[in-house]
């Protein structure tokens, strides 16, 4: 007799291109639409507006220009450069032709999203050879050893202590994507201590998302939000800030019970089956019945290692690095540690591209993505979702008012991952609403920035499923374990937004 296999979740490449067919067919449901859109040319100073099968206007950068395209916008957010990404003019939505998508577009989008997504890809096969060849000197596994050897007892301060660096990371500038740098150093410090792969996605990817959630001068999200809604950043900050400190408590206490747990029953662990699996990418070169002197020479590769974290962060707040620098930094930082670790050429190009190879999966993963929202974009479905969502919550009670923009963005989230792109999409269309109904600005860009991250911590579009795949973990197991903290991120969400309707209304 047969057995009946057991189900088995789709793989985070499944899951995508099963949502690509998805995206494609709603391309031929959902009627195109467009606003127009406002862009600032640096070069000649001008205005330039671009509307669906018209020639570009060319107006004056001034801020007439500006009122008279009813954008409540101060006009040196475009020249200082801080709105880059072109801004939806409220009003200016209108219905376009068709544009649906066909079987053969599955695989273009595909191929084009791997393109646009070379910078990110670039920099991940660079973090994956830097960390082939510290493997192959043995720092890291001396590094092990020696460190859980003295936080015998003490384990879970790690985890709070990375938590709350993570979350300060969400909050002052967004680290999402740049988070994919701190597994490779985190993941086998979990695993020494006793922990499993959820725990490494939790103290980083969740603290960190939950820190963005709720961000404070973080400036690709709510700085950018509240610049493309008229006002200054620092309105509505006092809110958010206790929404930090509350989402944070939140993510650290659900990990401390979540590590108690499998501390007792190590078969509590949500990833329990994939344990081997996992234990082997990640710990092979880990050994803890051999202990290898933890040398001078290691003890420098490791701290080469650990300083291109805080050159990447400073370079993304201070010197408006992206991908390709970042890339470019880590890639210095490999071949100084070539020079210093005594291995032969042969030996460095091969561990140099084993661990390029071993990220190429989730590489792919980002092009796959990608292929998804240009579907969308490319289908011009996502400006007809906006439209139909503020005309849903426009004229509602203030407290009704708020809470629909909650669950307004939560959908935007999913077509738009991007927050940046999402803020000035969506504010210069939503914040107004805010004025009809007698509540400031500043509550709808916290909505915006509540609703989209509860999202964020789901949508196969934005980068949970790149997380997921470096690190292994089934989506269902992943949904499992996030979903009391989206209750939780919603439910203080809402009771702030309440609040501060209360006390303006």
């Amino acid at each position: 007799m047969n057995k009946k296999k057991a189900f088995k979740f789709p793989s985070a490449f499944s899951i995508l291109f099963i949502i690509l067919i998805i995206a494609v067919g709603l391309t031929w449901i959902i009627p195109a639409g467009s606003y127009s859109k406002l862009t600032y040319n640096a070069s000649s100073n001008q205005f330039i507006v671009k509307t669906y099968q018209q020639p570009d206007k060319v107006l004056p950068a001034t801020k007439e220009s500006l009122d008279n395209l009813n954008i409540k916008i101060e006009l040196k957010n475009f020249t200082d450069g801080i709105i880059r990404k072109p801004i939806a003019i409220p009003g200016s939505y209108q219905r376009v032709e068709q544009n649906p998508k066909g079987a053969q577009d599955i695989a273009i989008s595909m191929v084009e999203g791997t393109i646009e997504a070379a910078d990110v890809m670039v920099f991940i096969f660079v973090l994956g050879g830097m960390i082939g060849i510290i493997n192959k000197t043995g720092a890291f596994n001396a590094g092990l050893s020696a460190l859980a050897k003295r936080t015998k007892g003490n384990e879970f301060f790690i985890v709070f202590s990375v938590c709350v660096l993570m979350a300060i990371g969400g909050t002052t500038c967004g680290i999402e994507e740049e988070a994919v740098a701190f597994y490779p150093i985190l993941v086998p410090v979990f695993l020494a201590l006793g922990y499993d792969a959820i725990v490494c996605v939790g103290a980083i990817f969740l603290a960190s998302s939950m820190g963005t959630a709720f961000s404070t001068v973080n400036p690709f999200s709510v700085v950018i939000a509240s610049n493309a809604a008229g006002i200054q950043f620092t309105e509505g900050i006092v809110f958010r800030a206790i929404g930090l400190i509350l989402g944070s408590a939140c993510v650290i206490t659900y990990l401390y019970w979540y590590c108690k747990k499998i501390k007792a029953d190590n078969s509590f662990s949500y990833t329990y089956d994939d344990r081997e699996e996992f234990y082997d990418r990640y710990m092979k070169n880990y050994d803890p019945t051999t202990i290898l002197e933890f040398s001078t020479r290691r003890k420098i590769i490791l701290s080469i290692f650990c300083i291109a974290f805080p050159i990447m962060i400073w370079g993304v707040m201070a010197g408006g690095w992206w991908f390709p620098e970042m890339a470019a930094s880590f890639l210095t930082l490999t071949i100084i540690i070539m020079f210093i670790s005594n291995l032969s050429e042969q030996e460095i190009v091969d561990s140099f591209t084993q661990g390029a190879s071993e990220l190429v999966g989730v590489s792919l993963i980002i092009g796959l993505a990608r292929g998804v929202n240009l579907v969308l974009d490319e289908g011009m479905i996502s400006d007809t979702i906006l439209a139909y969502m503020s005309d849903a919550v426009a004229g509602m009670p203030p407290t009704v008012f708020i809470l629909a923009q909650l669950v307004v963005f939560i959908i935007l989230g999913l077509f738009v991952p991007s927050s940046s792109g999402l803020a000035v999409l969506s504010m210069p269309i939503m914040a107004p609403l805010a004025d009809a109904v007698g509540i400031p600005r500043d509550i709808v860009v916290s909505a915006y920035n509540w609703g989209q991250y509860a999202m964020l911590f789901l949508a196969p579009t934005g980068l949970v499923l790149v997380t997921l795949q470096m690190l292994h973990i089934p989506f269902d197991r992943w949904v499992k374990f996030v979903l009391p903290m989206i209750g939780a991120l919603l439910v203080i969400g809402s009771i702030l937004l309440i609040i501060q309707v209360q006390l303006y209304a």
